[in-house]
């Protein structure tokens, strides 16, 4: 039945492409009928046509209209063509994006810039630290020390252009060999010319060096507490170390030394004191005012205690320096005679003594007289058991004072002392004496 339905005409309802009538009566087996429906003469004339397929709606798949010259499928190709090249510019561009900002960020933290002053002079005013620094330095040197008992370090500075360095005596007095090292970094030998332990002072001297800058030298007259000041030296042997303070003191009595145990070493200084901080291997080295002039000799500390009274530990601010008109004194004698002068009034002080003051002793040495004859103790009245209170009106408190204040001045120069005898007071003068150092 199927099969003569594909052969049979088709339905009324379906009409099929206009085709001329000859070719129609043929396909159908019937002769056209002229005029019938429309004017022949109206209509034109027929045309041949290329002959098609044919549709047929009751085939097994209806007539599909093909592009021709164009695959089958091309168009979903090219659908997957344009969401595969949309995906790769999105990752393209996503890849891309991500590595600027990977770029960006590297960027931001290796070239990161924070805001900065600009480079200014190095240039200092003079009364600085700094500048007072960049005048000194030139003409503090280190001192490298051997001897017998070891090595050590200590500092000196530079008085002349003969080569002439002031140091403490303790730095140089056991020295067999003494390497003087300038701030440039240049090295040389040096000779000892004189030392003398009861100012705990010594001169050294360098040869063949030019370009020495020796340092200017103040007056410690002038010093008054409070004044600012600062210390150069080698502390631990870290060479051309700066600090600096104030003066906390002046006419500060203090002893040093005497590990000898004779007395022979011990030095009397009547120091200056002062809170910039100076430790082992600033011995030797400059304290200067604000001008850059030496005022003192950095000398002596006062560490804490740590259970073993015979080591310092380091600086507690609390440090003491020669005054440099004692030192001035000293060095041009050790450098014109190799030795230095001591004043003295020419009597012998009762040490075991724990009154207030200084009391002369009854008998010297060997029983000999205690007050020296023709001296200038016996020439201004002194007499045995007295009790020295007073030096030029200032209070002493025990005989090491009382060489303290002596030795702070020249043999030659006058002195009033104030001495006690039975309870009563007396105002004596005399005029210092002198004697060799050691």
């Amino acid at each position: 039945m199927a099969d003569q339905q594909q052969s049979d005409t088709a339905p009324s309802w379906w009409s099929r492409p206009s085709a001329p009538a000859a070719a129609a009566g043929a396909e159908t087996g019937h002769a056209a009928e002229p005029g019938a429906g429309s004017d022949p003469a109206a209509e034109p004339a027929p045309q041949a046509t290329v002959p098609g397929p044919r549709y047929d709606p009751w085939g097994e798949r209806p007539l599909q209209v093909a592009d021709q010259g164009k695959a089958p499928g091309g168009r979903g190709i090219r659908l997957r063509h344009a969401v595969a090249l949309s995906l790769g510019t999105a990752l393209l561009a996503g890849g891309i994006g991500g590595w600027l900002g990977v770029l960006a960020e590297r960027q931001s933290s290796t070239r990161l810039e924070l805001p900065q002053a600009a480079v200014e002079s190095k240039g200092r005013a003079p009364e600085s630290v700094a500048g007072i620094a960049a005048t000194a330095l030139p003409g503090v040197v280190t001192l490298h020390v051997r001897g017998s008992g070891g090595s050590g370090t200590g500092t000196g500075f530079v008085l002349d252009q003969q080569g002439h360095i002031l140091t403490n005596n303790h730095v140089v007095s056991d020295a067999k060999d003494i390497t003087v090292t300038f701030s440039t970094g240049e090295s040389v030998t040096a000779e000892l010319v004189g030392r003398d332990s009861g100012y705990d002072l010594a001169v050294v001297k360098v040869e063949g060096v030019r370009g020495l800058q020796p340092l200017s030298l103040g007056n410690s007259e002038n010093v008054k507490v409070g004044d600012p000041v600062v210390a150069i030296g080698a502390p631990f042997d870290l060479s051309n170390t700066v600090t600096a303070g104030i003066i906390s003191a002046t006419g500060r009595p203090i002893t040093a030394g005497g590990d000898k145990g004779d007395g022979s070493d011990i030095s009397y200084v009547d120091a200056l004191q002062t809170d910039a901080p100076i430790n082992p291997g600033n011995s030797g080295g400059p304290l200067l005012d604000a001008k850059a002039r030496v005022i003192g000799i950095n000398s002596a500390i006062r560490g804490a205690d740590k259970g073993d009274p015979e080591k310092q530990s380091g600086s507690i601010g609390l440090g003491f320096a020669i005054p440099v008109n004692q030192g001035k004194r000293v060095a041009e004698e050790l450098i014109r005679t190799g030795h230095a002068t001591h004043p003295v009034i020419g009597v012998t002080l009762d040490m075991e003594y724990t009154g207030d003051g200084a009391r002369v002793a009854a008998k010297g040495e060997g029983g000999k007289p205690a007050v020296t004859a023709d001296g200038p103790g016996a020439r201004a009245g002194i007499q045995g058991g007295d009790v020295i209170t007073k030096v030029d009106g200032v209070r002493v408190h025990g005989g090491d004072e009382l060489v303290i204040k002596i030795r702070a001045h020249r043999p030659g120069d006058p002195l009033t002392l104030t001495v006690l005898r039975d309870g009563s007071e007396h105002t004596l003068e005399l005029v210092l004496g002198s004697a060799n150092g050691s």
